[in-house]
């Protein structure tokens, strides 16, 4: 499970590039209770969303010429630039070269084979999130890909993680753990980029965790979002959605099922 004791190779970030970050603050605010702070005007506008105080992630504004608007989820790092390397080695690339970012870590944007983009983070001064996996915070990520077994060998190779089979309504579902952390520390999983028809590339899907998945999905729609798959049960997992915000980054909501003992 994603927790805020964050090990080399499992998500310590996670952020949203918009084109309208006020819209953005209005939307999320409005869902999960987050307010947005400035990190300051050295930052060039990036700041962070806080649910009672707390960091759960950050956004910023974003050209056209960046990209279409969307959710970049890290993964923690003990070292940039090697991990860095190491996606090239795997086939993957560098979007954004290992940088500093005033002193509180080091960062990278990275892509893996299929040119599905993510981020790493060297935890300096900011370790990561203040918030997970709990109410209005990250909880689980999903990448979307056309090859899943090449996407197990690149998270390997890249970012140490190890994958397993678990059984699922209808088959089987891979999931991630980071390297030696065993199944307890499964963060997320690897799916069929075909069991979803609406998109023709890959992507990595954050989750939030929600009190009522029902009535998240009806107030994102009030707020101006899309549902992409309605609120749907999956048995011993929880009741999700998949959406995306007025600026069209996707994201998903679990009500989660209770954990069995």
């Amino acid at each position: 499970m994603l927790t805020t004791r964050f090990v080399n190779g499992a998500p310590n970030w996670i952020d949203v590039g918009t084109s309208d970050i006020d819209g953005a603050t209005t939307f999320y605010g409005g869902l999960f209770g987050w307010r947005f702070q400035s990190a300051g005007p050295d930052a060039g506008g990036y700041g962070f969303f806080q649910l009672d105080g707390k960091t759960v992630a950050g956004g910023m504004q974003t050209t056209p010429e960046q990209g279409p608007p969307s959710w970049t989820v890290y993964f923690q790092s003990a070292d940039a630039e090697a991990t860095a390397k190491a996606a090239e080695q795997a086939h993957g690339s560098v979007l954004m070269q290992p940088m500093d970012v005033m002193g509180e870590g080091h960062m990278a944007i990275l892509a893996d084979k299929a040119g599905v983009s993510f981020g790493i983070w060297q935890p300096g001064r900011t370790k990561g999130v203040d918030r997970a996996n709990e109410t209005g915070a990250l909880c689980w990520v999903e990448l979307y890909t056309p090859d899943i077994p090449a996407a197990a060998w690149f998270y390997h190779e890249t970012l140490g993680l190890e994958t397993s089979a678990v059984p699922f309504p209808g088959g089987t579902y891979t999931c991630l753990n980071p390297a030696g952390a065993g199944e307890d520390a499964m963060f997320g999983g690897v799916v069929d980029l075909a069991e979803d028809p609406a998109e023709d590339s890959a992507y990595w899907l954050p989750y939030f965790e929600v009190t009522d998945t029902d009535a998240t999905v009806a107030e994102a729609q009030r707020l101006g979002g899309q549902v992409r798959v309605p609120a749907t049960d999956v048995e011993g997992v929880g009741r999700i959605a998949r959406l995306t915000d007025p600026y069209g980054a996707r994201f998903a909501v679990i009500k989660s099922a209770p954990q069995q003992t």
